[in-house]
């Protein structure tokens, strides 16, 4: 009788949804989605991997299978050992925002507007669409050490956090709307956040610029903000939290 060689499955014979799961766990393992993290909905996972919302049900099962993803009424989440890439304290919104001082100056509005072009062009946004736009300003009782923030929300951002949303039929300029939260809205939208901050001097003036630009885990744009401190009058601290070794 012919002796038979064990058939070893390989990636070919590898079913989509299992290609799904190892693909996923590649990115829970690269810290694409953080440990912790709420995972983007089925819709955005079918989306991401280009595939059917069931694979993706099948993919996220055989994650749970080997404890790899655990499920709540918070959604999906990754549980392999280790901290998030970013912390909530690792982050506030706006850049450069500080306590309130009771005898300063501090106000904060939203608008409905064309955004500035050089924001438009980061965030994806087609010309003279208009946007969510939220700012910020800050001073002591004296004047000093003023602090101005212009923040702009992409389309992403909107779609995907409903608190942010909700500020569009009140985005008239009048009333205060800190959205100091806004961070930890994104990361209860399942959003991973990341963000690139650039300094520069404010040409003839004695101001530094510091440039914000957050994006999600994949690399869709959620905001840019641009903020002016006066250099001579105050200083610009920022705080970050490194992960531990994995």
């Amino acid at each position: 009788m012919a002796r038979t060689t064990p058939h070893h499955p390989t990636a070919d014979d590898q079913p989509l949804y299992g290609k799904v799961a190892t693909q996923l766990l590649a990115e829970l393992h690269d810290g694409t989605i953080p440990p912790g993290e709420r995972l983007p909905a089925e819709r955005q996972l079918a989306e991401h991997f280009q595939v059917s919302r069931e694979t993706v049900r099948q993919a996220l099962e055989v994650l749970r299978r080997d404890g790899l993803v655990a499920t709540d009424r918070r959604g999906s989440h990754a549980t392999l050992s280790g901290l998030p890439v970013e912390t909530p304290s690792s982050l506030t919104f706006p850049v450069g925002a500080r306590s309130t001082d009771p005898t300063g100056f501090d106000r904060t509005t939203v608008t409905w507007e064309t955004p500035p072009p050089e924001h438009a062009e980061a965030l994806r946004i087609a010309p003279n669409r208009p946007t969510l736009v939220h700012r910020y300003a800050s001073a002591a009782a004296d004047g000093s050490g003023l602090r101005t923030a212009v923040t702009s929300f992409s389309a992403v951002a909107l779609a995907e956090v409903e608190e942010l949303a909700r500020y569009r039929d009140r985005a008239d300029g009048s009333a205060s709307a800190q959205l100091r939260r806004a961070y930890d809205w994104m990361r209860q939208a399942g959003l991973t956040l990341h963000h690139r901050d650039a300094i520069t001097q404010v040409a003839n003036a004695p101001s530094v610029r510091v440039t914000r630009r957050v994006h999600d885990q994949y690399a869709r744009p959620l905001e840019i903000t641009d903020l002016v401190v006066e250099a001579q009058q105050d200083a610009l601290i920022y705080e970050f939290t490194v992960p531990s070794a994995g």
